[in-house]
């Protein structure tokens, strides 16, 4: 009892002492930026530790303290300001496999896996000091979250011959799925809305300027080595005298596709108050998308178009558009129907006309062969099962000599009719959902941006069947984006409804 006194006395002069100490680091590193003597101490020892470092280890040291330099403070800036990760991320995915193209020996896909974990780590922080549960109330979030959870599961399939392909394939069609409830929650403003859109419009002309310049002044060295160098991608992209072009993308596939979103972006963006500046830079930009587009010579965008325009008239319905749709409708068949020698042209019917289009046949009686495993498996093949991953980790199974060519039966054959049934009631919903904001939305712009993303997931949607169109970078991330950005015009413009007041980006908005 005795002591007691003094062992308060040494606590406190011992917690005076760390104040102090930490005070004066403060002081030292922040408020005199390390113009001091411990502050030139600390950099002289720091110069001969890196110097020490770089001389035994060689160049690989200095490019790896390099490396660390950057790193360090993008880590943090990606957890700290979730918004900036949002934009890296999505800039990152976009030109993947350009990056992976050009020589840069780097685990790209691993580099996505962190972004996303430190996204998810900044998700939890922002909720903890900013708490808003209530936004993932609804049918769309509760279904998005019944697929990540199913894909999860899949780890357990008993029917599953490898768990290693469900490890690779849960990557990019599992785990992806966190990105739609940080989009959600951290897209809350009008402005970064608008930058959002207008960052992924200018991450497409990158893509639609590169195909041009792939078009008319040739491949890369890089490119085109990697292209001759691989028997079956040479068969895939040169095609009657010509090369496809896929642009910064992974494939032809994945290019057209991408051009056909940005190209609804613009259409729908037309259809909002603003400057006659935005529109003609928008019209600009949808011309380039989807011209370059048809360098790609992929017969699934094709269908896009038309399948996306059916769409767009049925929710802009105006007497005056008909005379503008019956034309259009006129053009399509005269192009699809006229007989031609030209092979571009003639890739184009096919699209229109499967039946005589033999790779589509062979697709068919595929798809006919799987049926019965389908039936009987409601579970599916497990994640991975088709593809490449199941070559490489169960070269042996059914489903590893079945190509799937399409995204639905991918899902049916991997993943059973159980999970085919769940995307097909993910998606169904988001298009609902879509469709509803977009009556109920009052602000134009806001309207414009959920008709763009609503047309965004119906095209990813029919683009689904004839090509895998939800897995590849960055389609699987832009989804998300889309599924998101429905529900956050609806939550933006409701918001100005319930204060009675517009904000200012909305005022500004209206009085254009």
């Amino acid at each position: 009892m005795t002591d007691k006194p003094g062992h308060i006395e040494r606590e406190l002069h011992t917690e005076n002492s760390r104040t102090a100490l930490s005070g004066k680091i403060r002081q030292w590193f922040w408020d005199e930026k390390l113009n001091n003597l411990p502050g030139a101490s600390f950099l002289a020892l720091l110069t001969g530790l890196l110097g020490w470092l770089t001389v035994e280890n060689g160049s690989v040291a200095g490019i790896l303290i390099i490396a660390a330099c950057i790193a360090i403070p993008v880590v943090y800036a990606i957890v700290a300001y979730p918004r900036f990760g949002i934009a890296l991320l999505i800039g990152v995915v976009y030109l993947l496999f350009y990056i992976m193209r050009i020589g840069i020996d780097f685990p790209l896909g691993t580099l996505v896996d962190g972004m996303l974990a430190l996204l998810v780590l900044g998700f939890f922080i922002s909720q903890k000091k900013r708490p808003d549960w209530a936004i993932y109330r609804n049918p769309v979030s509760i279904v998005i979250l019944a697929w990540l959870l199913y894909n999860l599961l899949q780890v357990a399939n008993p029917w599953a011959e490898s768990r290693m392909a469900w490890l690779y394939t849960v990557r990019t069609t599992g785990t992806i799925v966190l990105i739609y409830f940080i989009f959600l929650y951290q897209v809350d403003s009008f402005r970064y809305l608008r930058f959002l859109i207008g960052y992924w419009l200018v991450l497409a002309l990158i893509g639609a300027l590169y195909a041009y310049r792939q078009e008319y002044f040739g491949f890369a060295g890089t490119e085109f080595e990697n292209m001759v160098a691989d028997p079956l991608m040479t068969s895939l992209l040169f095609i009657d005298g010509h090369w496809r072009k896929y642009s910064v993308f992974a494939d032809p596939v994945a290019f057209s596709y991408n051009m056909v979103m940005a190209f609804f972006i613009c259409l729908s963006l037309l259809t909002a108050r603003g400057p006659f500046f935005r529109k003609v830079m928008c019209l600009i930009v949808a011309l380039l998308c989807i011209t370059s587009m048809l360098f790609a010579g992929t017969r699934g965008a094709y269908v896009l178009i038309p399948a996306g325009l059916v769409l767009f008239m049925l929710l802009r319905f105006q007497i005056k558009l008909i005379p503008f749709a019956i034309a259009a409708g006129f053009v399509l068949g005269v192009l699809i129907f006229i007989p031609t020698s030209n092979p571009t042209l003639y890739r184009f019917q096919t699209a229109f006309k499967p039946s005589i289009d033999a790779s589509y046949n062979v697709r068919a009686a595929n798809q006919k062969r799987i049926q019965p495993y389908i039936q009987n498996h409601p579970f599916g093949g497990g994640l991975g099962a088709t593809g490449a991953w199941g070559v490489r980790f169960a070269p042996h199974s059914y489903l590893a000599t079945f190509p799937p060519d399409s995204g639905f039966m991918r899902t049916a054959a991997e993943l059973g009719w159980v999970g085919l049934m769940l995307q097909c009631l993910m998606i169904f919903l988001i298009l609902k959902t879509g469709i509803d904001n977009y009556y109920r939305i009052r602000n134009s712009e806001l309207k414009a941006y959920c008709l763009a993303m609503t047309l965004v997931v119906f095209v990813l949607y029919v683009g689904n069947f004839p090509q895998e169109a939800f897995v590849q970078f960055p389609a699987n991330i832009l989804f998300y984006l889309a599924a998101a950005i429905i529900q956050v015009a609806y939550r933006l413009d409701h918001r100005v409804d319930l204060t009675g007041k517009r904000s200012a980006d909305n005022s500004k908005t209206s009085a254009k």
